[in-house]
């Protein structure tokens, strides 16, 4: 892995990371629902105009398109979905700590259903993650966490799992671009249909607002996911998914440099030691990796 591959990765998993902290600005002043929605459509909106000068086509496979609208539901609609709505009463970084377990969530399922190899780095990081997990869930219980924000968060994360394992193999076949874009509107029109069932349209505006509306739709949403398909075609998906171990740190450091969100000591040794186990898990899947070229 070469240090341009290191610097995207950083950069990747620090744009991904700081997603809940401004997801948490947005629903102190508009719907969640509604504001999500909107924010993948014009991120779709725009990824499809990127993918149309790059001369990318509609013409998916069926694959694709099922990759689209299943993504399109679970990764957008539900699990962002559910993320926005549990951060109307949970903090940012116990969110982005919840929303990280999702590799070790992904590993579990792949060796209880498809039988997949875990060598014992990746049994031992699953145990040291999860552990983790559960010293914070269980901490801020104690200390008056709200327990549907926490439950929601849970099943967003159960469902990104489902989406990625169903999806295994489904990436192939070109127009990555246009497929960001379609999945991105699939996801805006479940979340405006939700929102217009379910939330009154009440939106408090202001500069906190818009900045973190625009942040939200162009780094995290736009940004991030061209770097990610960026990195994983040079170094491959493998070693590329090695980065996630970084999400609970940046999670927990950006809630507490720009929302002051207050972290204990015992918070601290929960996020190193699920930083350990997911590092451990992705570790653990390189063995046997085919070698990727750098250049």
């Amino acid at each position: 892995m070469d240090f341009r591959a290191i610097l995207m990765g950083l950069g990747f998993a620090l744009m991904w990371s700081s997603a809940f902290s401004s997801a948490r600005v947005i629903v102190a002043y508009a719907p969640p629902l509604a504001a999500l929605s909107l924010r993948f459509l014009l991120s779709g909106l725009i990824g499809l105009c990127i993918a149309w000068i790059l001369g990318q086509s509609l013409r998916l496979t069926p694959a694709q398109w099922r990759a689209t609208i299943i993504f399109g539901i679970f990764q957008n609609a539900l699990y962002l979905g559910l993320n926005f709505v549990a951060m109307q009463w949970i903090e940012a970084s116990l969110a982005s700590i919840i929303a990280s377990s999702m590799p070790l969530m992904v590993a579990l399922a792949g060796w209880i259903i498809f039988r997949d190899r875990l060598p014992l780095l990746g049994s031992v990081g699953l145990g040291l993650g999860f552990f983790g997990v559960a010293l914070i869930m269980g901490l801020r219980i104690e200390g008056g966490a709200d327990a549907l924000g926490l439950a929601l968060c849970v099943i967003a994360a159960l469902a990104l799992t489902v989406a990625t394992l169903t999806l295994r193999g489904a990436s192939s076949g070109g127009n990555v671009m246009m497929i960001v874009g379609l999945q991105m509107i699939v996801g805006s029109l479940c979340l405006g249909a939700a929102s217009l069932g379910f939330e009154e349209i009440t939106v408090i505006w202001n500069w906190q607002l818009v900045a973190a509306f625009f942040y939200t739709t162009l780094v995290p949403g736009l940004a991030a996911t061209f770097l990610w398909f960026m990195l994983v075609n040079r170094i491959g998906a493998v070693k590329a998914a090695t980065f996630h171990f970084l999400n609970p740190f940046f999670g927990v450091l950006i809630a507490a440099l720009v929302l002051g969100e207050a972290l204990s000591a015992l918070d601290f040794v929960g996020v190193i030691i699920i930083t350990a186990g997911i590092l451990a898990v992705q570790l653990s899947k390189q063995d046997g990796a085919q070698p990727s070229n750098p250049d």
